[in-house]
């Protein structure tokens, strides 16, 4: 049987992180056996899929998804006792993939998690029931470090994926020069460009989408040159909002799948929600507005759990307001507007922005997180010497 390792991914930001860890794993033992939970970019990477992405939801949403996820985690224990992976990889998702971590365990599969789930900001005990489960932990925010130190669990800070698929793709250099960049993507290189990304979640598109369509019809009618792009994540069933999108082609609203980044890289500026598309922003010095709603009841269970000053990744980095997030009531046309206008038109404002952000970038310019984590699978593994 050849050797094989197994990554499940969740959601769509964590299938990305898959995908590109596969690929690092692929370049130092190619004949490796790469089986796994994911979607679309894990199978393009040479991940043979148990069981397809099983999408990720809001507190109160997750109880539509209950089937789903159990046929889903049975294939994943399925894949486990048939199959008997020298490593298993889990990234982020905990309450699925803990009990994933449980039953490896019991079948003395090692098991390395990618992506600490947000102890920091609800549930921080967790930290010791992971740490009974886990051989070892790659965190993507160097603050992590800390807090896993006093369970004994070995634990490293890696980076962040999102760089590795920046910096891997040549996208920041595209970011330098955006003009091409629209060009690429059939829009007019002339025209500055504002992207709106609803999200990669069901709950987050449905909230969010009718918001960045009425954006657009206050924005155009003052800022008249610029262009728009909605793109959506390649897991997205667009059918579903066809009714909202249509009247948007017609207006010439650019509507693609699966090229948010690139689409970043030709923007000069973006409304998005809160989500890993903030720190892709950030890499690539895209001014943002970020915004976010959820259900009422997953509003109140939020307020009572988290204990977070900040829901954005570069506010939570740099521990103050570097952009600006706009949450549930907040999630207004004049809020938005108003901070689109000082993005556009105060350089001091703009120039404070950038400058924030290489604060954030520096923290992981030198680092290689798939390369990294994909160097752990291989020590844990064994394989050192191959």
């Amino acid at each position: 049987m050849p050797d094989t390792v197994m990554i499940v991914a969740g959601e769509t930001s964590g299938e990305l992180y898959g995908a590109l860890l596969a690929a690092s794993l692929r370049k130092k033992i190619p004949e490796l056996q790469i089986i796994g939970i994911g979607g679309l970019r894990m199978q393009a990477a040479g991940v043979r899929l148990v069981a397809g992405i099983a999408s990720a939801f809001g507190l109160a949403e997750a109880l539509s998804a209950l089937r789903e996820l159990r046929k889903s985690f049975q294939k994943a224990v399925a894949a486990l006792q048939e199959e008997k992976p020298s490593v298993l990889v889990l990234i982020d998702y905990p309450d699925f993939n803990l009990r994933l971590a449980a039953k490896a365990k019991q079948l003395n599969i090692k098991v390395l998690y990618y992506v600490s789930p947000q102890v920091w900001a609800w549930r921080r005990n967790r930290i010791y029931r992971i740490a009974r489960l886990v051989d070892r932990m790659a965190v993507i925010l160097p603050f992590e470090v800390d807090i896993y130190r006093e369970t004994g669990l070995e634990c490293e800070f890696v980076g962040h994926p999102v760089n590795d698929e920046i910096r891997g793709d040549g996208i920041r250099g595209m970011a330098a020069d955006n003009s091409r960049q629209k060009q690429a993507l059939g829009l007019d290189p002339a025209r500055p460009l504002l992207s709106l990304l609803p999200g990669s979640r069901t709950h987050e598109i449905d909230r969010l989408l009718p918001v960045l369509a009425a954006l657009m019809e206050v924005f155009s009618s003052e800022f008249r040159d610029f262009q728009f792009c909605i793109p959506f994540a390649p897991n997205t069933d667009l059918g579903k909002y066809e009714a909202l999108l249509e009247p948007l082609r017609k207006r010439g609203v650019m509507i693609n799948q699966g090229r948010s980044l690139e689409v970043m890289a030709a923007s000069d500026c973006a409304v998005l929600a809160s989500g890993t598309a903030t720190l892709q922003a950030v890499l690539l010095n895209l001014p943002i507005v970020v915004i976010y709603k959820v259900s009422l009841l997953t509003q109140l269970i939020g307020r009572l759990l988290i204990h977070a000053r900040f829901m954005t990744l570069a506010n939570i980095l740099a521990d103050r307001e570097v952009v600006r997030e706009f949450l549930q009531g907040q999630v207004t046309l004049p809020n938005i507007m108003a901070e689109l206008r000082k993005i556009l038109t105060d350089s001091r404002h703009k120039a404070g922005l950038m400058d924030s952000y290489r604060e954030i970038q520096d923290i992981f310019s030198s680092r290689h997180a798939s390369d990294r984590v994909a160097e752990m699978v291989v020590e844990m593994a064994g394989w050192k010497n191959r």
